[in-house]
């Protein structure tokens, strides 16, 4: 069995590589090369195995049995309640208090025609870990391609009926984890419609609004500062960005969803997914008190996170995507961060 401050490295030839810990499948660093070959740390973090051990346990880590918020921490399924932990105000957040995201994953090499190298991380959550249904075995995929693309290929199956939202939590800052805030990023989404979110609420309201006119169209490229320092409402409320976006012509295959490129550096990732949601973070909490790479604070914007998901409060809200899992069914999810 792995222990937590296990170290593994995915490396390609290309120059890339991404190093991730078993505890909670967190990467902790993400080393890419730009157009002149010169290589950066791109991956908010620490520069230690033991500070990412103390510190913010969701630096790229897996997080689940739901990822994002359900409201009040409750929902109702076959007619039973099932009340969860509230540990973001009043709603549930990335399983609670006890979330993936600190479990100690096995890892194990495995051997991929599609990937330069690649590593099974797999756990099992007993029935009603977390305050959930079932006894749920997953298995998640780390790969790393020639193409540059760095997979995670999630699968899961359940004993009981339950409700399953599995994500990965890096934060990017493609000038190197360290260098100052994502403000001046360029970021496009392939989504003309978000789901609004209340300050009363603490998450979504269950309304699917147009981007159009509004701080949260980003369906053609633009700086993330134009939106992080806009008097929108939306933006007030979460001071930035923390909002789940709708992606076009969902189909429940691999498409693109969202490009984020960095015009000093040149570097540039791009995320696919076969997923309907994708929730867009700016790390509005980080102030400074925490010192990260390079020895320098992690500031309010110092990195974006782009998490593929089904969206927030799904169990509760009729004409959000399915987040049921039953018995004999599989859950499946692909992300794919392709770098160039």
């Amino acid at each position: 069995m792995t222990k937590a401050s296990d170290i593994f490295t995915l490396k390609n030839n290309n120059g890339i590589e991404i190093t991730f810990i078993a505890n909670g499948g967190q990467i902790t660093s993400i080393r890419v090369p730009n157009a002149g070959g010169e290589v950066a740390d791109i991956a908010i973090g620490y520069d230690t195995v033991e500070a990412a051990l103390a510190g913010d346990g969701f630096f790229g880590a897996l997080c689940g049995r739901y990822a994002n918020r359900i409201v009040n921490g409750r929902f109702t399924l076959d007619g039973v309640t099932h009340q969860l932990d509230c540990n973001n105000e009043n709603n549930h957040l990335h399983g609670g208090f006890d979330g993936f995201n600190g479990r100690i994953w096995n890892v194990e090499p495995i051997s991929s025609e599609k990937y330069a190298q690649a590593y099974r991380l797999s756990l099992t959550s007993p029935d009603g870990d977390q305050k959930y249904p079932g006894e749920l075995t997953v298995e998640v995929i780390y790969g790393l391609s020639e193409a540059n693309e760095f997979a995670i290929e999630y699968l899961a199956e359940t004993t009981k009926p339950t409700i399953i939202n599995l994500t990965s939590h890096p934060y990017f800052n493609l000038k190197g984890a360290g260098t100052g805030t994502v403000e001046n990023h360029d970021l496009q989404i392939n989504a003309s419609r978000y789901t609004p979110i209340s300050g009363e609420i603490g998450t979504v309201t269950g309304e699917i609004s147009s981007v159009k006119g509004t701080a949260m169209d980003f369906t053609s490229r633009k700086k993330i500062g134009d939106t992080l320092n806009s008097d929108d409402k939306q933006v007030n409320l979460v001071d930035g960005i923390d909002h789940n976006f709708v992606l076009d012509s969902y189909d429940g295959s691999i498409k693109l969803a969202a490009a984020l490129s960095d015009p000093e550096s040149g570097r540039k990732v791009e995320v696919f997914t076969d997923q309907p949601g994708l929730q867009i973070y700016a790390g509005s909490h980080f102030d400074g008190s925490e010192i990260g790479k390079l020895g320098t604070p992690i500031v309010k914007w110092a990195g974006l996170a782009m998490e593929t998901q089904i969206f927030p409060d799904s169990p509760n809200k009729e004409d959000f995507p399915n987040a049921v899992l039953r018995p004999g069914e599989k859950y499946k999810h692909t992300c794919i961060y392709k770098f160039s």
